[in-house]
């Protein structure tokens, strides 16, 4: 499709004055806008305002224009000679937006940045770990300068729009090449991509708008947390810039071992002694838990490394709220250093044993007959 005349785009005539072409342009691409119109050609039309405003905005590519058309030899008129999407004096798609409806949306330059995460060690001990607690913890950070609220600035009277780039946070900056002249986009050198210049700065952070500060703060540790888990506290890493949120503080726990607990996840495993007679009689007694110490029943004629379940007993997943078990293995002792009387009993529980049907160790002999 043929380009159209660009005094015709803006609807002014050759005449126009600069108030005039900037009135039409301001017009055409409030109207065109992608983000306003609904229209299906209406960011085409929106392109072509732009690159008509940015040839008639500027008093050298107009009076080349005036005399060439379209056909000028020195930078080829239809495209990326004047830029095409990103019209001169108000810095393209996003500056427009801001310009027509006070803010919307910003450059990559000028967008504010979220705080760094910040990333810490903590060990604590098993019940600690099991029961929940609360701990203190040590950072070092940059944080927002309460002063100046983060903005750098000795007063809010004190900022103002950047003159070089009005507020977009960016600028473009033409070259000539070979292909005729090119046209990139760049960080603002004046305000660093913030939109905005600081006149008088702030005199405790000296225009940075944070400060770096050691500090004690308080974490929950959830109950339930394990070995290797890690935790997020939210907004306590890093400031952030221009207003935006600070980081977050990451903490990884270790977690010390216990003298007789074992944790397998949620589970919780102790292993008791019990004596022969015990095991062979069976027995009632009281186990601790990581709670309450709690009443069970040995059966009669428990073997070594049975396993024991008590619901319930373990630990509460802090991601669920589900409670594991603990198991109870038991440990069945040998006597050793035996008395006179318990040997002279042991004597007489083998005579016994003898007179049985088929003692357990014969039926082991009898394996290898």
């Amino acid at each position: 499709m043929a380009k159209r005349d660009y005094y015709e785009v803006l609807g002014v005539s050759k005449n126009a004055t600069e108030d005039e072409i900037k009135r039409a342009y301001r017009s055409l691409a409030k109207k065109y806008h992608p983000d306003v119109c609904k229209e299906p050609d209406a960011e085409e039309k929106f392109k072509e305002v732009q690159e008509a405003y940015d040839v008639l905005s500027d008093s050298q590519k107009k009076a080349r224009y005036d005399q060439y058309g379209f056909e000028d030899p020195t930078q080829g008129f239809g495209g990326s000679g004047f830029g095409g999407f990103g019209g001169a004096g108000f810095g393209g798609f996003e500056d427009i937006f801001s310009s027509f409806f006070g803010g919307g949306r910003q450059s990559s330059a000028a967008r504010d940045n979220r705080g760094a995460d910040v990333e810490k060690q903590m060990t604590i001990t098993f019940d600690e770990a099991i029961n929940g607690c609360k701990k203190i913890i040590r950072l070092t950070v940059e944080e927002e300068c309460p002063q100046c609220a983060g903005t750098g600035a000795y007063s809010r009277n004190d900022i103002k729009t950047c003159e070089r780039c009005h507020g977009s946070g960016y600028v473009f900056v033409e070259q000539r090449t070979i292909f005729g002249m090119a046209r990139s986009q760049s960080v603002c050198p004046k305000c660093g991509g913030r939109g905005q210049e600081i006149t008088r700065k702030c005199d405790k952070c000296n225009g940075k708008g944070r400060y770096r500060i050691t500090k004690d703060i308080e974490i929950k540790v959830p109950a339930g947390i394990d070995e290797g888990m890690t935790l997020r506290v939210e907004g306590k890493g890093e400031a952030g810039t221009n207003g935006a949120p600070a980081g977050d503080l990451y903490i990884t726990f270790h977690v010390e071992k216990h003298s007789v607990f074992v944790r397998d996840h949620n589970d919780i495993i102790l292993t008791i002694p019990l004596t022969f007679s015990q095991a062979a009689l069976g027995d009632e007694i009281t186990v601790p838990t990581v709670g309450e110490a709690v009443k069970i029943k040995i059966p009669a004629g428990t073997q070594s490394g049975v396993k024991l379940r008590l619901r319930g007993k373990g630990v509460r997943d802090p991601k669920t709220g589900n409670i594991g078990d603990q198991y109870v293995i038991c440990n069945v002792q040998t006597p050793t250093n035996l008395t006179a009387e318990q040997k002279e009993l042991f004597t007489k529980l083998s005579k016994t044993e003898l007179k049985t049907k088929e003692s357990a160790w014969q039926k082991f002999k009898n394996l290898f007959k």
